[in-house]
C-alpha cells in the first residue's frame, strides 16, 4: 500500500488560506485559467443546466459539447447536472446522463472522466475524481444513486450493470495507528485502483474497495462488500459477518 498526498478535498481546499475565493472556485470547479472558461462555465450553470423540458434538452445538446473535452453524437443530458473540470470529460456517442448526475473530473494532472458510447449514468449518480480517473466502457449502465470516487483509477469494462446505490472507492484509505492527529489529516494510502471486466453485474448497494479486480462475467449479490479480487465468472453471495477490532491494536 503506497502513501500519497493528493490535492485536498473540497472542504480542505475551501478552508485553506493564501488564495482568493475566486482562485479556489476556479481550481475546484472550472479547472482552467482565464476569463473565457469561467464565463462559459457560469453561463452554462445559469442558463443551460437547470432548464426543464424539451427546451432544456435542446439547449444542453447545443451548448455543453463546447465545454467538454469531447462529446459524441446524440448524447442526452438531463437537467441539473453538475460539471467540474468539464474540459477533462469525454463522452461517447449516444450516452445518456440523467438528471442530477455529478461528473467531476477535478485534478491537476489526471486523465479525468471517459464515458463510453451508449453508456447510461443514472439519476443522482456521482462520478468524482480527486487526481484520479474513471473510465467506463461502452453500454455500461450505472444506475441511480451510485457513487464512484477515484484518487487513482476506476476502470469498468463493456456492458457492465451497476444496480442502484453501488459504492466504488479507489483510494481514500488512511493510516489509523497514529492516534495523535485526526484520521482525515493523515496521508491517503492507495492500493492500485479498481478494475472491473466486461459484462459484470453488481447488485444494489454493493461496495467495492480499492485494490480490487473483478473478472469478466461476474455477478455480485446485493449488499456485498468486495474487499478482495474475484476471478472471471464468479457468483458472489454477500458475507454479512461483522468483525470489530480496536484500531490501536493493529
Amino acid at each position: 500500500m503506497t502513501e500519497k498526498r493528493f490535492p485536498g478535498s473540497t472542504q480542505k481546499e475551501l478552508q485553506a488560506g493564501g488564495r482568493s475565493v475566486r482562485a479556489k472556485y476556479r481550481s475546484l470547479f472550472v479547472g482552467r485559467r482565464g476569463l473565457a472558461p469561467l464565463l462559459a462555465y457560469e453561463l452554462a450553470n445559469l442558463f443551460v443546466l437547470p432548464v426543464p423540458g424539451a427546451l432544456g434538452l435542446a439547449l444542453r445538446r447545443l451548448f455543453l459539447p463546447g465545454l467538454l473535452g469531447r462529446c459524441g453524437r446524440g448524447v442526452v443530458f438531463g437537467r441539473d447536472i453538475t460539471l467540474r473540470h468539464p474540459h477533462k470529460i469525454e463522452i461517447g456517442d449516444g450516452a445518456v446522463i440523467d438528471d442530477g448526475a455529478v461528473l467531476d473530473a477535478k485534478g491537476e494532472a489526471n486523465l479525468g472522466l471517459r464515458i463510453g458510447a451508449g453508456a447510461l449514468i443514472g439519476r443522482a449518480t456521482i462520478l468524482s475524481c480527486k487526481e484520479g480517473s474513471i473510465v467506463l466502457g461502452e453500454t455500461c449502465n450505472i444506475s441511480a444513486g451510485c457513487s464512484l470516487l477515484s484518487e487513482t483509477t476506476i476502470e469498468i469494462g463493456r456492458g457492465c450493470f451497476l444496480a442502484g446505490n453501488c459504492y466504488l472507492v479507489a483510494g481514500g484509505n488512511h493510516p489509523v495507528k497514529d492516534t495523535s492527529r485526526p484520521i482525515m489529516d493523515q496521508p491517503s494510502a492507495a492500493k492500485g485502483g479498481i478494475r472491473i471486466g466486461d459484462d459484470v453485474w453488481l447488485g444494489a448497494g454493493v461496495t467495492v474497495l480499492d485494490g480490487v479486480t473483478i473478472g469478466k462475467g461476474t455477478v455480485v449479490g446485493a449488499g456485498a462488500l468486495v474487499a478482495a479480487s474475484l476471478p472471471d465468472y464468479s457468483y458472489v453471495v454477500p458475507d454479512r459477518r461483522l468483525r470489530i477490532t480496536d484500531r490501536r491494536a493493529l
